[in-house]
């Protein structure tokens, strides 16, 4: 798998490709933009060629993948060096040895993306040549060449502008080059990770023309951006190069302050969000986008990640916006696992989503005590938690509802409703119905935290965990059942060894088991589930267990929750870990040499700078799928500043059961 770089903009948009410059996916773009952030993504300016021309010969800078595989262009070979950090860079060498250093970055919080070369070392008579490709299409889509394509170009001073189809952003860009009108299209341009995934996976592209700059004299300056975001910010007559060289140094300075390379990644995923389809400049919200460069924002993977990117970074301000727009969503106890774009119906089907969101609107809380707004959001997240509860208690959709024994029912055929929601046409690959155990670590951890601010609650957790204990623990195999009256029926058990378990230990602000038996879970844990990128969803010697997740559609996400390896199930897992060893110093020392090191080491391996969402089940464990994963970033995060972080001095354990921690409302 080719190593892949990122600049997202923080709007729900973003450029990235690959370190050797051949695309490799549909995604991969210099200009893909969120008109209705961080929704509404379309890709403009999918690539580029680019040449130099010296004593009359030609060098290419760029590479390109055609179907049916073959290369065109050489450029990968003239790489004598590539870096990620602090964005993409790279040095090409050409054959007479002069080097030329081309970089491309996005700065925070506009549609742009800035791209630069320049010759290291005098050098005069050198001549760079630069064709875009364009498209502006969905970014999910291919495009095809058409008669309907608008290639027009207007031109002004130092800027250029096309308008490929009605309804969709007008591209401009800015550069200190000349421009010459050519219009051509370029045919089957092939994605090789699309093909490997069983996708479509080739495309035309458009390219309306070549831009040149004369090196010798000066560094070569292009700013991609869309029209309408042009004529708003840049002043008529603004100069490319002033313009590049501003972004560079505010962007340097930002990307100064993050204190590790996991808390810049972390960056990336904090987004606004639009809250109406013409947001003024004070309607905006702030949001998490799941991953790139496929996912937007969805409720399970919001509220998983936000305690790592947001609250263990101290970034509070956003956590809190994030958790106070989604306040407004609950509706029958249930928050959607999709937030509603414009004009889409709500998507309200996760058992969980709910549930992850009373976690982090706690921990969120027990963080933000001394801030000025902390009564009034205190009081907006208590009642949104409130409705939760009420609304599991009383019974809502999908069968979700609290049975007599104290625990959490849930589900209905055709319907996936816990994060292993892998579907294959009709088929639901882990069904899951009736008490999952990770549902009632969080059901149970919900009652709990709601205890401190409403003493009714009491009661039913003590119900609750002593059913747990008593229902869940599987004595013969030293572990927890998976789920528990299986598709509702009575005393039926999944006995599936799956690392869902785990989070009756560790993950959650409470464990659930008395030592002993969390000490046989972690340890069952760690022999049978981890590896070193995360744990596998389904111990190997399970029936339906699937060591590669590859193929087309139905291959992959049948393997997805059967053996695929999940990084941030790395960080329930490490807290458990570590707690079942009474969070001594030593146990964090050597977790962080065990388990924390490799993710660390993977920020060079995939996504770079970032953690992937998931890994094969056996050796060498390929990362696969997303290579930007948000709760990946996240639990990462979380291991690295929270859990195995130095305690203060007369720190404690945190302690099952009701006894009171410090209540988030006052006395």
């Amino acid at each position: 798998m080719p190593k892949e770089w990122l600049e997202a903009d923080g709007l729900g948009g973003f450029a990235s490709g690959t370190a050797l410059g051949i695309r490799t996916r549909r995604y991969h773009s210099l200009l893909l933009v969120a008109t209705t952030p961080p929704t509404g993504r379309f890709a403009l300016v999918n690539g580029l060629d680019s040449w130099v021309e010296t004593a009359g010969r030609t060098h290419q800078l760029s590479s390109q993948c055609y179907a049916p595989g073959v290369i065109g262009g050489d450029g990968v070979k003239a790489i004598e060096a590539f870096g990620w950090a602090p964005w993409p860079h790279w040095i090409f060498k050409l054959e007479d040895g002069t080097r030329i250093e081309h970089e491309v970055f996005v700065p925070k919080g506009r549609p742009i993306t800035c791209v630069s070369w320049k010759v290291l070392g005098p050098r005069r008579g050198l001549k760079l040549f630069m064709r875009p490709f364009l498209s502006g299409r969905d970014y999910h889509s291919l495009h095809k060449s058409n008669p309907v394509f608008r290639f027009q170009a207007e031109a002004r001073a130092n800027q250029v502008s096309w308008a490929p189809y009605q309804g969709v952003p007008a591209i401009a860009a800015l550069s200190n080059a000349e421009y010459s009108h050519q219009p051509v299209w370029y045919y089957n341009f092939r994605y090789e990770e699309e093909g490997a995934r069983g996708l479509n996976c080739e495309e035309d592209l458009a390219a309306p023309g070549i831009f040149k700059w004369d090196l010798g004299m000066g560094k070569a300056a292009l700013i991609l951006t869309t029209k309408e975001h042009a004529e708003a910010t840049f002043p008529v007559g603004a100069k490319p190069l002033e313009l590049l060289e501003q972004f560079r140094g505010l962007e340097v300075k930002r990307r100064q302050k993050f204190p590790s390379k996991l808390a810049a990644a972390a960056d990336a995923y904090i987004v606004r969000r639009a809250v109406s389809s013409n947001p003024g400049p004070n309607d905006q919200g702030r949001t998490i986008i799941a991953g790139y460069p496929w996912f937007t924002d969805w409720g399970r993977d919001t509220f998983i990640a936000l305690r790592g990117l947001c609250l263990a970074t101290g970034r509070l301000s956003d956590a809190r916006e994030i958790l106070l727009a989604w306040t407004n969503a609950v509706a029958q106890g249930m928050l959607p696992n999709r937030f509603p774009d414009n004009g889409e119906r709500p998507e309200y089907n996760a058992v969980d989503a709910s549930l992850w969101f009373v976690i982090a609107a706690y921990e969120y809380l027990q963080a933000a005590k001394s801030s000025k707004t902390f009564e009034a959001d205190r009081d907006a997240l208590v009642s949104a938690i409130e409705s939760i509860l009420e609304g599991y208690s009383k019974g809502t959709r999908y069968g979700i509802r609290l049975d007599s024994d104290g625990l959490l029912a849930a589900g209905e055929r055709g319907v996936q409703l816990t994060w292993m929601d892998a579907k294959v046409g009709g088929w639901i690959v882990t069904q899951r119905a009736g008490k999952p155990v990770e549902v009632q670590a969080l059901w149970l951890n919900a009652l709990r935290i709601a205890s401190e601010f409403s003493p009714g609650w009491e009661a039913l957790f003590d119900r609750g965990l002593n059913s747990f204990r008593q229902r869940f623990w599987n004595d013969a195999r030293g572990c927890l059942y998976d789920v528990v009256d299986v598709n509702h029926r009575k005393g039926e058990v999944d006995e599936a060894f799956r690392p869902n378990q785990i989070l009756a230990v560790g993950g959650l602000p409470f464990e659930l088991l008395e030592r002993e038996q969390a000490l046989r879970v972690v340890t069952a844990v760690e022999a049978r589930l981890w590896v070193p990128l995360g744990l596998r969803s389904l111990a190997p010697s399970e029936v339906g267990y699937r060591p590669r997740y590859e193929g087309g559609v139905p291959e992959r996400d049948g393997s997805y929750h059967q053996g695929t390896v999940w990084p941030w199930l790395l960080g329930p897992f490490v807290e458990a870990w570590v707690r079942v060893r009474d969070n001594s110093e030593a146990a964090k020392r050597e977790a962080r040499g065990k388990f924390l090191a490799p993710l660390i080491a993977h920020l060079e391996e995939a996504g770079l700078g970032h953690i992937s969402e998931i890994a094969d089940a056996d050796a060498p464990h390929a990362p696969r799928g997303c290579p930007f994963q948000a709760w990946s970033v996240g639990e990462a995060l979380r291991l690295d500043c929270v859990v195995l972080a130095v305690s203060s001095p007369g720190s404690q354990k945190r302690k099952p059961g009701p006894k009171r921690a410090k209540s988030l409302v006052p006395a």
